[in-house]
């Protein structure tokens, strides 16, 4: 029976989110992994429910979908600014709190101390003098420190100081061979 991995991120909120999920799913079984992806087009009457009960509904879809799962395999690309996006942060710390091993990757070689500073450059800090201490880490502190300690290996990044697109797949194979070398 095959590992099967949560693929965290805010891939979702692509314009061709489905196909996305498709290349990764197919990524994922190359390396001996079940892939599964957190989109919502296996609930069919989403569009037709109210808002409040349609954000419930793929919160708990979500949920048991985690629970499901052996390991998250976590996209932490920065998203709408200098870190990783929130929910997929929450997923992170989920698998975490569960004791299960999550890996992840971000398509960004630039570090958190240098993106800060370019967010705080390109919109004015509510609250100046405010520091980030970025430990020459790709993220918040709690991040990375997240992914090592609950799969005993650091994010994948670019090595060669050169961002990926934003939907490139290049970390995210390096990431599904290093969880599926970790079993």
């Amino acid at each position: 029976m095959p590992l099967s991995a949560y693929l965290a991120g805010p891939d979702v909120f692509l314009p061709d989110a489905a196909g996305h999920a498709r290349r990764k799913v197919a990524i994922c079984a190359r390396h001996g992994i079940e892939g599964r992806p957190p989109l919502n087009e296996d609930v069919a009457s989403l569009a037709a429910m109210p808002e409040a009960e349609a954000w419930r509904v793929i919160f708990a879809k979500d949920l048991a979908m985690m629970r499901d799962c052996d390991i998250a395999i976590v996209n932490l690309t920065p998203f709408r600014g200098a870190s990783a996006d929130a929910g997929t942060i929450l997923e992170l710390g989920w698998f975490l709190g569960a004791g299960k091993r999550a890996f992840g990757y971000s398509n960004s070689a630039q570090g958190f101390t240098a993106r800060s500073a370019a967010q705080v450059a390109a919109v004015p800090d509510p609250m100046p003098g405010l520091t980030v201490g970025g430990f020459g880490l790709p993220d918040n502190l709690m991040i990375p420190g997240a992914v090592l300690w609950s799969g005993g290996l650091p994010m994948v990044v670019p090595e060669d100081g050169v961002d990926r697109a934003f939907d490139s797949l290049e970390m995210f194979e390096r990431c599904v061979a290093l969880a599926a070398g970790a079993r």
